[in-house]
Formats: C-alpha cells, structure tokens, sequence
C-alpha cells in the first residue's frame, strides 16, 4: 500500500514539474502595412499575454508566427480583429501535437538501445543521455577517425562534446558545425547526430567528403545548449534559452544567439530577462557560449563556421546586427545560392537566402556575425524545415529527410571553402 502511495506521489510530481499547453494555439499574423507592423510588435512588450514569438515581427507582409496561451487567446484575437490585421490558425491545439510527440518517444524508449551506431535509430528524437551514448559509441568505433572533446561545462555541469572528425595532422584548417544551441529546435540536434554518422559512413567512400577530411578537420557540436534540450525533455518542451538564474529575475536563462561579442546589445536583443531574446548581463556571459568562443580563439584556424538552427527554410550569412554588407558578401551570397539549389534538387525544399539583417529581422549578438569578425569568412546560419505547419514541433519522420537535404547544402559550402582557401 505505502509503495503504492509512494509511486502515485513520484508520479503526480512529475506531471506537475512538466509545464503543459492545453488550448494554446500558434497563429500566423500577416501584417498588410507599417502601421499594422507597428502594434504587432508592440504586442512584444506585453507580459501579461505571456506571448511566445515563434517567428518574430520581421517587414509588411511577413508571416508571424506566434503562441498565444489559451488564457490570452480571445484578448489577442479581438485585439487583432479591431485592428482589422489578418491571422490564421497554424497550431489548433499545441499540446495534442506534444502528446502525439511523447507518445512516439515512449513506444521508441520500449526498443532496446542500440549496441552501436549502425542500429541507432535517426528517425526519431532522443534525449542528451542518449545522444552522449551515441557520441561515445562513434567515437569507439572509429577511433582513427573521431574523437570527443570536451570544450567546458554548461551551467548545470552537464559536459559540452565537440566531435573532432580527423585524418591527422596538427592545427590543420577546420571546419566547425554545431546544432541545438536553441533547445527546442529538435531536429536540429537530430539532424546533428545524423551528421554525424554522415561523416564517418562516407569517409573513403565518397570522393568529395574524403577529400575534404583528406585537408581538414571538422568539429562538430551536436547538444550546444545542454541544459535547455534536457529542461524540453522533462519540463518545458517550448524551453529556448540557456538555464542560468538571472538574478532579480524570475525568469531563467539568457538567450545564446544574443550572447555574442558582436553588436551586442543593440536592437534585436532584448534587455529584459523574461523575453525569449534576452541577450544576457554582458557579451560572453554564458557558459555555452564562452566555451565555443576560447576553443574557436585557441584553435586559430578555422576556415567556416555553420550554426543550425529552425525553423523557417532559410540559409543566412553576416550580417544581422547591422545593414553594412560584409566585404565577402557576392562570394558568400552566391555560394548560399549554390546550397539550397543543391540542397531543393533531392525533395524539392526551397530556402530562401541571404543576409540576416535583409532576410529574417535585425538581431544582435549573433553567432556568425561574431565568428566572421574573427576573421571567418563562411560563417553561414541554416533555418531548417518548416515554413511553419508544425514549427518547432516538427514530426519525427521528417528528421531524415531534413537531414538529407541539409547534408547536401553543407557539402557545398564544405566543398568551397576547400578549394578556395583564404
């Protein structure tokens, strides 16, 4: 009777630590024209409504995507009614989507976990501890090829993993990729893992990624925000930011993508420690991110530097923190041209391209603008799949086509920086 009792507690406890989103709908608002632009921005602002910016205010006529919860949603659809701007209903219930999710997860945990890499399962979601196990099977099995670095340690302690894919040598030029440095965007950290395998299946197979490792190293980070993706896992699957107290704050964590020393601070970032934009006390502030930036310094070579993030289909490059072109801007613009034509030739998936301050919105303290003044010349960002249908709650049986596609443009930009080194 008492371990029944004790079971019931455990898990009505942990249904109470997991946040929930009955009745919260995502919407799509077109803004028709400056004004209208205007008040949906202003919206921003208002704390009360509890408003999550899936895809922020960007030009007229630029789909927003935003969460509204279920207790703000007639407040927001009047509010925009009496304004006469247009919306739509993308998400009719966002928690019946996270059921669907978890349900999928828990009927895959029953399997028995893999051995090995080759029965590791790419087609579906999991959690750090099991991508950490991944990383340490590769690594095992491809010892001439891979190993693990541990670059720091994020807030919670947990261990940030580099995998160094190699063919020998020292301070050769590299090539880094990282994925999952915003939690909530799974298949980002999916998409990562499958590279991963990519790398090491294709390695004397494929003429082309042979020659590159052939030149260069590449670094890869699959789970840069650690503990965000394992805070999505156990508490708050819609988690984006870092996991460190703000002191005076109620609100945790800093944005890792505002966090940088470029720009820093201006607009497009948020002072505010409970905005999902929040840029942090000071440039570098965040575990996470100083880690990425002292072995980036330390290594000295790299030659590109690829940041994954979703959604929204777009492949962007420097800059977001100012509308001064960068001084590579015709090679970098074409070269992302030559991506997503090679990365839409396998499904048909089209990106749109180009700066980040003339292609999403104006954003500062941005990776890439960060790693191109240090002198990185293909410092490049990816908006994986969707254009917003399911967001950041992206089916699982997408994974590995998204991987696919995405592989495709990262050959190309892998490809380039090969042959034209700097």
């Amino acid at each position: 009777m008492m371990k029944g009792l004790l079971a019931f507690f455990a898990l009505f406890v942990a249904v109470l630590g997991k946040e929930t989103f009955d009745g919260h709908q995502v919407l799509r608002i077109i803004p028709r024209d400056e004004i209208q632009l205007s008040v949906i921005k202003a919206l921003e602002d208002i704390i009360e409504f509890e408003l999550d910016f899936w895809r922020g205010v960007t030009d007229v006529a630029v789909p927003v995507d935003v969460r509204v919860p279920f207790h703000s949603l007639q407040s927001i659809k009047i509010y925009l009614e009496t304004q006469d701007i247009e919306y739509s209903i993308m998400i009719e219930d966002l928690q019946v989507m996270l059921d669907e999710e978890r349900e999928e997860m828990e009927a895959a945990a029953r399997v028995p976990q893999p051995r090995g890499t080759d029965s590791f399962d790419f087609s579906r979601y999991h959690t750090i501890d099991e991508i950490y196990s991944f990383q340490d099977m590769l690594v095992a099995e491809n010892p001439n090829l891979v190993s693990k670095i541990v670059i720091g340690h994020s807030y919670e302690g947990r261990s940030l993993n580099v995998l160094k894919f190699s063919t020998g040598g020292t301070s050769r030029p590299a090539i880094w990729i990282d994925t999952g440095i915003h939690s909530r965007e799974w298949v980002t950290q999916a998409s990562g893992t499958w590279f991963a395998k990519k790398i090491v299946t294709d390695y004397g197979r494929d003429p082309a990624l042979t020659n590159i490792l052939d030149k260069m190293d590449i670094f890869l980070e699959i789970v840069t925000n650690p503990d965000g993706y394992h805070f999505t896992h156990n508490n708050n699957r819609m988690w984006r930011k870092t996991r460190k107290p703000n002191p005076g704050s109620r609100c945790d964590g800093v944005d890792p993508n505002r966090n940088w020393d470029a720009g820093f601070g201006g607009p497009g970032a948020s002072g505010n420690p409970c905005s999902e934009t929040y840029r942090g006390p000071k440039a570098h502030s965040e575990s996470e991110v100083k880690s990425i930036v002292d072995f980036v310094k330390s290594h000295g070579n790299f030659k590109a530097f690829i940041s994954i993030h979703s959604y929204s289909q777009m492949l962007l490059y420097p800059y977001g923190y100012t509308r001064t072109p960068v001084r590579d801007r015709d090679e970098l613009h074409a070269l992302a041209k030559k991506a997503i034509t090679d990365l839409a030739s396998l499904y048909g998936t089209r990106y749109k391209y180009g700066s980040i301050i003339n292609t999403i919105y104006q954003a500062s303290g941005g990776t890439i603008d960060w790693t191109y003044n240090q002198g990185i010349k293909y410092s490049y960002t990816f908006e994986l799949r969707d254009t917003g249908r399911y967001g950041f709650v992206l089916p699982a049986n997408q994974i590995i086509p998204t991987a696919e596609e995405t592989w495709l443009a990262l050959m190309a930009i892998m490809n380039h920086t090969v042959r034209n080194p700097y």
